[in-house]
């Protein structure tokens, strides 16, 4: 039976020839070939079609989901199914990239003439650049390995490690200079909690108008418990008669006030809330409302308006159920 040792030491030797593959990527990457592949890409009107067979064709799905997520519109068609009528989701805008480590894909070779036909110019990505598919490009990115990870010389490691780590560098190098800013990425993510963090803004989560739990300052503890259990915030708001926000009291003082024996039906909210609480403006970020209450320790805030007047009010339970945690 194998040792663990021995496991170990495989692993290991498995990263370290991958992390000269990667070593071994800066020259390409330095090339002349690699930006005026960007500048290619940046001058497309249309999309860049992605393509590739095999583990290639893995990695190349996932790099045309990096461009597409990252201001470069892109696609992936599988060459053997373009070959059956999906070579008519290209257009004479479009750019393609064709990955094979060998260049010799046969499947990417039997569209070279159609799609130079329509004179849709052609980036190929291959580690051999005396391959037909990168005589036959425009541009040829060269991936080539010095190894495979693969002790067998035969599955695809390292060659579609630097693949990906190539299709990393362009999506990145275009997202730079088109100047894509988090906003821009959060419109292509409007799902999940990725999107929720960079689109969602304490607005559209706080409970208002009548869902907002306020309490006058002069009343009693009792008679704010029931504002409390009311509105299912485990705090309320404290105001002045002018409408400002005093203080706030939450579940935690309750407890305290409890442990301290105070009389409920007698002691005013004023004598035990806490004062100058923390409070977040409306229009920020949910995702920063939340990075307030880590920061502060709190299960709850009042965001209120430019006249400390409360308009709102949001708890971690909120955060969960709007997906931002």
């Amino acid at each position: 039976m194998t040792s663990q040792t021995q496991l170990r030491q495989w692993g290991r030797n498995v990263i370290d020839i991958e992390k000269k593959a990667l070593e071994n990527l800066y020259q390409y990457v330095d090339s002349d070939a690699f930006g005026q592949a960007c500048e290619l890409i940046l001058q497309c009107k249309g999309k860049v079609v992605v393509m590739g067979m095999g583990k290639s064709g893995h990695i190349g799905n996932k790099i045309s989901a990096t461009f597409a997520s990252t201001g470069t519109p892109a696609f992936f068609v599988h060459p053997g199914e373009a070959s059956h009528g999906d070579l008519g989701a290209l257009s004479k805008n479009d750019v393609v990239m064709a990955i094979s480590n060998s260049g010799e894909s046969s499947e990417i070779l039997t569209l070279m003439p159609v799609i130079q036909r329509m004179g849709v110019p052609v980036i190929a990505v291959t580690g051999k650049p005396e391959s037909n598919m990168a005589k036959l490009a425009k541009l040829h990115l060269c991936i080539k390995v010095p190894e495979e990870a693969c002790p067998l010389g035969l599955a695809p490691t390292s060659s579609t490690t630097a693949t990906l780590v190539m299709g990393d560098a362009l999506a990145v190098a275009l997202l730079q200079s088109r100047g894509f800013t988090r906003d821009d990425f959060a419109l292509s993510h409007p799902g999940g909690s990725l999107g929720k963090k960079l689109l969602l803004k304490v607005d559209d989560v706080m409970h208002k108008d009548e869902r907002l739990p306020l309490v006058k300052q002069n009343i009693t503890i009792t008679d704010a418990l029931y504002e409390i259990t009311k509105k299912g915030l485990g705090m309320a708001g404290v105001v002045d008669d002018s409408n400002k926000l005093v203080g706030i009291f939450t579940d935690g003082d309750l407890r305290r006030v409890i442990d301290a024996q105070v009389n409920l039906r007698d002691t005013s909210i004023a004598q035990v809330m806490t004062p100058n609480c923390v409070t977040i403006q409306a229009g920020i970020l949910a995702a920063q409302a939340l990075q307030v209450m880590d920061d502060k320790n709190i299960n709850g805030l009042i965001v209120v308006d430019g006249q400390h007047q409360p308009i709102g009010a949001l708890n971690m339970l909120d955060m969960v159920k709007a997906g931002v945690i």
